[in-house]
């Protein structure tokens, strides 16, 4: 027997809610696959390395962004396990790198500040390792996804994107604070310099014309004969 009309849009939408709770729970338990996001301070003249044990075959990028310090840069290098350079870049704000790796084995990224003398630097990087597992695993399936499985996998997949949108403007606002708060340090600095020296110039005009207008005691000697 159909259901009502009523009935059907109740039982639509409590399948669109199940949808996105089910991918929301997902997401929030699996994560992405392999993914390693870390935020740390890289002090002057200094070098920071990570390791990740990677097999062969397996898909992986690295992105990283300096949040503060200095001229936001940052020197980056990967090396495979054999210590072959897969990737070197001078000085970098913001980068991103994909590779596939080519045998198993202890991979290396290092980040590096030694050209740096007196300011440390605010570091993030996003290191994924692989694709994320399938929300619906197709081993022992015999038929192809459901409508509202499809759905599920559409909404996780937005919520993914959501995610990496979020990251990003987070970084960018951290970015941008820390600029502003820079240049507000300057402009202060810069104020009361100029402060000082209007205050020097000031009094030394002051003592100037009053050296126009002293009296100058003049002393007349007479040599009689």
């Amino acid at each position: 027997m159909p259901l009502p009309g009523s009935a059907q849009r109740w039982a639509a939408a409590a399948g669109s809610w199940g949808c996105w709770l089910l991918a929301l729970l997902l997401l929030l338990v699996t994560g992405p696959g392999g993914a390693s996001e870390i935020t740390f301070e890289l002090p002057d003249n200094a070098k920071q390395c990570f390791y990740e044990d990677i097999a062969q075959g397996t898909k992986c990028t690295l992105e990283f962004q300096v949040i503060t310090g200095g001229h936001y840069d940052v020197d980056c290098r990967l090396e495979d396990p054999d210590g072959k350079v897969l990737y070197k870049e001078m000085k970098k704000q913001y980068d991103s790198f994909t590779f596939t790796a080519s045998k198993n084995g202890t991979y290396k990224f290092c980040f590096s500040n030694e050209f740096s003398t007196f300011t440390h630097k605010t570091v993030y990087f996003d290191f994924q390792v692989g694709e994320d597992p399938p929300l619906f695993p197709s081993e022992n399936r015999v038929s192809a996804l459901t409508q509202m499985e499809s759905a599920c996998v559409s909404i996780h997949e937005a919520l993914k994107s959501v995610i990496d949108y979020q990251t990003h403007f987070r970084l960018r606002e951290a970015q941008g604070r820390s600029r502003a708060e820079d240049l507000n340090t300057r402009v202060a600095y810069w104020s009361v310099g100029e402060a000082l020296i209007l205050l020097v110039v000031s009094i030394g005009q002051v003592f100037l014309l009053k050296s126009f207008f002293s009296d100058k005691r003049t002393t007349t000697t007479r040599v009689g004969s």
